[in-house]
């Protein structure tokens, strides 16, 4: 090899070294956050907790059934108003009576079911817009009274429901720790409210408690909060535009830990699905208009969209 060509080489050799230095160097700092072993254990912690919630107060939901004044008959028989389980209820067993906004609980015949943990033939409800609402054991099957706006409903539950115990679980994004944020908090003057819809097509001014004020991709974005208190924990609906293919287009449940010192931290990696994606017997938000973000946000949890409990797009 001549000597011209053995400083070719060099050239050549130092070029690509410098070259996999800079590629190196860009990596390192455009790299992905490590998810450490403390974060991955609380985050299954916090993933166990969901599916038992879940599994608990929605997939065992088998109906909701919508009172009109008078008598709301309920049982197995076809004819019922309010149509029951044959295997927890007998054909006629009783009406839930509305009058005046109130709801009565009256058995027919022989039936009996249980309040509080006593036989009862007769009982005045309250709903769930109390501290206390009134549950009614009939079998395996629970029921009590919701209101939602005018409406006031029977939500009927089933402690045997197939859809609690073959329940697969949810599917979340891999974990990303640059989907958690520190977002500045803007705090609201006490008389803000947002209008935000509900699957029912009703729409319900919520007071808020202020604005978060982040950066994804050095883009400015704001999510306000709905139902939250800055010294215990702020609640977020939104959604994102991974919406139109990976996740529940009504939007996602967001919770954050409180405000500290100005600043609150989002982690989107906690991204949940509200009830309404596993059950259609549940009455969810929709993310307000100030909650759509213009920007994908592959967090948290996603959604099969053959699944038919679909809202909100």
């Amino acid at each position: 090899m001549t000597q011209k060509h053995r400083t070719t080489v060099r050239w050549v050799v130092l070029l690509l070294a410098l070259c996999a230095l800079a590629a190196l160097d860009d990596s390192v700092g455009n790299a992905t956050p490590t998810i450490s072993e403390a974060y991955q254990k609380s985050f299954n912690q916090w993933k166990s907790e969901l599916v038992a919630g879940r599994k608990k107060n929605w997939l065992t939901l088998v109906g909701l059934f919508w009172l009109k004044d008078g008598a709301n008959n309920f049982g197995s028989d076809a004819s019922n108003a309010i149509v029951l389980p044959s295997s927890s209820a007998s054909a006629h067993a009783g009406a839930f009576m509305l009058r005046g906004g109130q709801v009565t609980l009256q058995m027919s015949g022989t039936s009996r079911a249980e309040v509080g943990g006593k036989p009862v033939t007769m009982a005045a409800l309250q709903s769930d817009e109390t501290e206390n609402p009134t549950v009614v054991s009939l079998g395996s099957l629970r029921m009590h009274v919701i209101k939602r706006g005018s409406r006031l409903g029977i939500r009927v539950k089933d402690l045997n429901n197939a859809a609690a115990k073959n329940y697969a679980g949810p599917i979340f994004y891999p974990l990303n720790m640059s989907y958690r944020v520190v977002a500045k908090w803007l705090p609201a003057d006490g008389k803000q409210t947002v209008n935000v819809p509900d699957v029912l097509g009703d729409t319900t001014p919520v007071p808020i408690a202020g604005t978060a004020v982040f950066q994804i991709n050095g883009h400015e974005y704001r999510l306000t909060d709905i139902g939250g208190d800055a010294s215990k924990g702020l609640f977020f609906v939104f959604n994102d535009l991974t919406k139109k293919a990976d996740t529940y287009p009504g939007g996602r449940f967001l919770e954050t830990d409180p405000v500290t010192h100005g600043t609150v931290v989002i982690d989107f990696n906690y991204a949940y699905n509200p009830p309404c994606s596993v059950t259609p017997y549940a009455t969810c938000p929709l993310a307000p208009p100030e909650n759509r973000l213009a920007v994908a946000i592959p967090a948290g949890e996603k959604y099969d969209r053959k699944h038919s409990y679909n809202h909100g797009e």
